[in-house]
């Protein structure tokens, strides 16, 4: 999520399954109109902070995190007190009537969340994380990176790839490793927004020659 840094301009974002915890990174997209996190570890509230002087932000899906908490009211309200711009959260609309009780019964965030852990960090595997990373998590980001991939291929007027031939997360893999590869295919989709027709061609290329070589090294292990 640190590239988004980099990012200014960029619209829409989409980070949904993927460990994220910590929003500061996003206070620079100025532009972002629509936002999706759901399932990931947004444990506080207070990373709304981060949110609050975004102008154009209207779209946000926050929920299936930690912060949204055991009282949907209370959540809903706060994060509508915080961003009442918002005009759909998490997938149903904002009406008036829930922004003047946002008033009334959610809480004012001032101040960012006191203490976090270092998102870029990859703290030593403990059997609670383990625990947390179910079969079902797994194949959700199978399917959300496979979704992702070939959305890359459409754009580069390239085939979609068969889920058969798509890599899959090896049970052996670290949650670090894992959230490191999905990163790394974000960013590659925000960066892809970023360009013009020219470096479109000039990706294309690459991308079609790194795929060459990848064949050649199946069909030598076959």
């Amino acid at each position: 999520i640190s590239i988004c840094r980099d990012l200014p301009n960029i619209e829409v974002i989409t980070f949904s399954v993927n460990g994220i915890s910590d929003l500061e990174p996003l206070s620079q997209c100025q532009n972002l109109s629509e936002l999706y996190l759901r399932k990931n570890n947004i444990a506080n509230l207070h990373e709304l902070f981060y949110l609050k002087n975004l102008p154009r932000l209207r779209v946000l899906w926050l929920s299936e995190n930690p912060c949204c908490g055991s009282d949907p009211h209370r959540y809903r309200m706060t994060v509508l007190r915080n961003l009442p711009s918002l005009q759909k959260l998490d997938n149903q609309a904002v009406t008036e009537e829930e922004l003047s009780q946002a008033l009334l019964d959610g809480e004012e965030i001032t101040v960012p969340p006191a203490g976090r852990n270092v998102e870029d960090s990859c703290p030593e595997s403990t059997e609670s994380s383990a625990a947390e990373s179910t079969t079902e998590t797994e194949s959700e980001l199978l399917n959300f990176s496979l979704e992702e991939t070939n959305k890359i291929q459409e754009e580069l007027d390239m085939k979609p790839v068969p889920r058969d031939k798509f890599s899959s997360f090896s049970p052996r893999e670290t949650d670090c490793n894992r959230k490191k590869r999905n990163n790394v295919l974000n960013a590659i989709l925000l960066l892809m927004k970023e360009l013009d027709a020219e470096g479109l061609e000039i990706v294309q290329q690459s991308v079609g020659r790194r795929l060459q070589t990848l064949q050649k090294m199946e069909l030598q292990e076959e």
